[in-house]
């Protein structure tokens, strides 16, 4: 059921903000002349997958986890779309071809190896990672491995129909700070 929700909301999603995807993809242009930003991360059961997002970063930003970022790296665009969270837009074509779902942990890098760890012990992988979680909106971010792992097991044993939409509304109306840069 959640996967056709997941589906028909993304896909509606796409065909509703496919303007708003545009225009920061031409700003973006101007901004780092690479607006979009694709990234292999940890999916299901431990499958890598290629996450799309806007570009918030300078394109010679290293590959880290936002937590261990430079402040810095963040350009003018990127800052405003990270506080708006339309830098997570694009992700709407990970959710429509089931890569990931609206809801559920946030996906990480490979070389974050502390929180696979502890995911992995709490049998987070199980599951598609989402767009926004329990731990977004609670502004848990993944440089606190074992609280995040904690949080997501706890939003999977948890999640029904109710939460899921819960911590979509939440997530929309401002809860959850975006991604974490020092």
């Amino acid at each position: 059921m959640i996967r056709l929700i997941d589906f028909l909301a993304a896909s509606f999603g796409l065909l509703l903000l496919w303007p708003v995807l545009l225009i920061v993809t031409v700003i973006g242009m101007f901004d780092t002349g690479s607006p979009v930003f694709v990234q292999t991360r940890v999916g299901k059961n431990k499958k890598p997958f290629k996450l799309i997002k806007f570009r918030t970063m300078s394109v010679e930003t290293k590959s880290v986890a936002s937590h261990l970022a430079n402040n810095a790296s963040i350009t003018k665009l990127g800052n405003f779309l990270r506080k708006t969270k339309i830098d997570e837009l694009p992700q709407l074509i990970n959710v429509v071809k089931g890569d990931m779902s609206l809801v559920g942990p946030r996906p990480n890098l490979f070389n974050q190896e502390e929180l696979i760890k502890e995911r992995d012990a709490l049998g987070v992988y199980d599951v598609l990672p989402g767009v926004t979680g329990l731990a977004q909106v609670q502004n848990i971010d993944m440089s606190t491995p074992k609280l995040l792992a904690e949080t997501d097991k706890q939003m999977i044993d948890t999640l029904n129909i109710k939460n899921y939409f819960k911590y979509i509304l939440m997530t929309v109306t401002g809860s959850g700070s975006g991604d974490a840069v020092r």
